[in-house]
């Protein structure tokens, strides 16, 4: 019976050197998991056999189990490069075979789908063009390449403020090309349907009694939009339409503006809430519109919950899509498909698939990749510890031949 012990010894051994030198092998493979081969011992299962009496067949190879505690996560600098820091997995699709991975290194193909090296889909919520991610269903991710809309611009808020102690203008009547009709001016570029640039120049006419007329010029054209009256603090306490009459929110003219470049007319709201009138120079204090022009992708950023920013060069940010994960009751119960991936069993459960950041799912780290979680050291030292089992063995199988062969010499 020798022969049959030391043989499983050797399979056995053999089986964790396999282990073993998989392992280091890929020490160095992005989201790897060591495993560690799991032994049982063999015994005759026969009725004529006491149990007192049981003598060992050997051992078997149990289990080969994987290790799925965290790896070092390190800065790449790569846009696509995405870590999960904690629980979960990638979800993979492979014409629509779902599978699961830890390996994060990711890149775009020629249709902007966002895919690992060996071509699978990387999945999971997609956003429309206004930037909404829809969680109905997972989706292969795809960056689009196409510029993002332009946004006509509908408000400007204009604070100024306007030196209570300046002299009047010396010309009565107003006139954007004279300097002498004018107490102030500044300007704003704002933009219109197509995304073509509007600007809107802004005059001020203050007056002795602690009021100040306010004229907007556009394309050429000028439009007296109201009033300004001040308190005794210098502080806005009123705004009148030229008619006389108060605007209808304080504080908010109106002025319409119709472009030149075929875009649709637009009216904006010129917010003057904050002006000032203080014995100090003239000045703005904030200037801000809300529109923008069209906007090519410049890059793209992914957070820690999976959301992937675009960042457009007209200096706007969009959603793109949202990144999942998926989560296992059994890890282990997954079946290694190499390549890094796995694939969904009974015995792991189903997928638990969720945001980055919730419940039991981990978190993601964009610009970073997760390295293998195999400890050389250790490994090392399981290594020998191996190739002595293996030299344990079959010297059990040589003493079996030395004891034959003293059998055959009697």
């Amino acid at each position: 019976m020798g022969y049959q012990q030391g043989l499983s010894g050797l399979a056995s051994a053999s089986n964790d050197l396999d282990v073993i030198g998989n392992n280091i092998a890929n020490a160095n493979t992005v989201g790897f998991k060591q495993s560690t081969a799991q032994f049982a011992d063999v015994y005759a299962n026969t009725l004529a056999t006491s149990v007192n009496n049981q003598i060992g067949l050997g051992a078997a190879l149990a289990n080969v189990q994987q290790d799925f505690s965290q790896g070092t996560i390190n800065t790449t600098g790569q846009a696509l490069d995405v870590a999960i820091n904690g629980n979960g997995f990638f979800q993979m699709s492979n014409s629509g075979t779902l599978t699961y991975s830890r390996n994060g290194v990711f890149q775009l193909n020629s249709n902007g789908y966002i895919t690992d090296a060996q071509g699978n889909d990387l999945m999971g919520y997609a956003a429309n063009s206004a930037g909404v991610i829809n969680t109905a269903q997972t989706v292969p991710l795809q960056v689009p390449t196409t510029n993002i809309a332009p946004l006509a611009t509908t408000s400007v808020a204009a604070q100024v403020n306007l030196n209570a102690q300046a002299s009047a203008p010396t010309v009565t009547p107003f006139s954007p090309t004279n300097s002498s009709s004018y107490s102030y001016s500044t300007s704003i570029t704002g933009y219109d349907s197509l995304g073509g640039s509007q600007t809107i120049n802004l005059y001020y006419v203050q007056s002795a009694t602690g009021t100040a007329q306010v004229y907007a010029v556009n394309n050429g054209t000028t439009t007296e939009l109201g009033t300004m009256s001040f308190n005794s603090s210098g502080q806005l306490s009123g705004t009148t339409l030229p008619s006389g009459t108060a605007t209808t929110s304080s504080g908010i003219f109106s002025l319409p503006i119709t472009p030149t470049d075929g875009a649709a007319p637009q009216t904006v709201s010129i917010n003057v809430n904050g002006t000032t009138q203080y014995g100090s120079a003239n000045g703005v204090n904030n200037l801000t519109q809300n529109g923008y022009a069209s906007g090519t992708l410049s890059n793209f950023t992914i957070g820690t919950n999976g959301t992937i920013t675009g960042n457009y060069s007209n200096g706007q940010t969009m959603a793109l899509g949202q990144i999942v994960l998926a989560n296992f009751n059994n890890p282990n119960g997954l079946v290694n498909l190499g390549g890094n991936q796995f694939q969904e069993t009974a015995a792991s459960g189903v997928a638990q698939v969720s945001t980055p950041g919730s419940t039991n799912h981990g978190t993601l780290s964009g610009g970073a990749v997760e390295e293998s979680n195999v400890d050389l050291t250790n490994q090392l030292v399981d290594l020998i510890t191996a190739q002595r089992n293996y030299q344990a063995n079959a010297q059990t199988i040589k003493t079996q031949q030395t004891v034959d062969q003293t059998l055959l010499q009697m």
